[in-house]
């Protein structure tokens, strides 16, 4: 399928782990893609093995931090330039600085939380709106947004935030635009490997599909959300999760 022929999509946090699965499987049916991310480095090779994957245009990428103005602004030229339009935004850059009780946390790293994972994809959102933004928003939320986190406390809150923020922004911008979110329980990526390494047998037999998630387990119904599939949803959170959500309380 050639959903996306013509369209283009950007994605923060894009350069690896489940960003990068979403800008393969949007340039797979035909997107343009632009990734953001902290690291050049990553980037170029990001857009590297996107290009001989598919062709030389299949994506480009500018480097910064997701809650930088001044990055965000680069971007949107460099879409305005490159492409002159943006059909799809995927929220997808976050960060979790904190382990432990959240009554043990540092103001600041909660403060840098909520700076990154949740005011900046709405800033992401509303200046892609102000540059024409077409078709589609998808935010990267999490079960711990939906439920006690552990010792990932702030992340959690900072994902139920967003998941209010998803259904704020949908009753905003409708009917011109689509904003939904996705909440994936634990993924196979370096940003998660706290959560599963050296256990990740142990881990993946809490879920009922025996295993942990794949990027790209995330990457189908991201793309399925920002598709003309799902016309008619908007305001909605999928949950990801293996079966995790549905094991038997006692």
């Amino acid at each position: 399928m050639q959903r996306f022929e013509g369209r283009v999509a950007l994605i923060t946090g894009g350069s690896r782990g489940i960003g990068f699965a979403i800008a393969r499987r949007l340039a797979s049916e035909g997107a343009a893609v632009v990734l953001t991310g902290r690291k050049q480095d990553a980037l170029d090779a990001a857009v590297a093995e996107l290009a001989d994957e598919f062709d030389a245009g299949a994506a480009t990428a500018v480097a910064g931090r997701a809650d930088d103005p001044e990055h965000r602004a680069a971007v949107f030229a460099h879409l305005a330039e490159r492409h002159g339009r943006l059909d799809h935004l995927v929220n997808n850059a976050g960060i979790n600085p904190i382990w432990g009780p959240a009554l043990e946390a540092d103001p600041a790293a909660i403060r840098k939380i909520l700076e990154v994972n949740l005011i900046a994809a709405f800033e992401w959102t509303r200046d892609a709106v102000a540059a024409g933004l077409g078709r589609s928003v998808v935010n990267l939320s999490s079960i711990s947004g939906l439920a006690a986190a552990g010792n990932i406390p702030f992340y959690g809150v900072s994902k139920a935030a967003l998941i209010n923020l998803t259904v704020q922004l949908a009753h905003e911008l409708a009917p011109g635009l689509r904003v939904n979110a996705v909440a994936p329980a634990v993924v196979k990526t370096a940003f998660a490997r706290a959560l599963y390494e050296g256990r990740e047998a142990e881990v993946a037999a809490e879920y009922p599909l025996a295993r942990l998630g794949e990027p790209a387990d995330v990457a189908g119904p991201v793309a399925f959300l920002l598709s003309d599939d799902a016309a008619w949803i908007t305001g909605q959170t999928i949950v990801i999760d293996g079966g995790a959500s549905i094991r038997p309380i006692g």
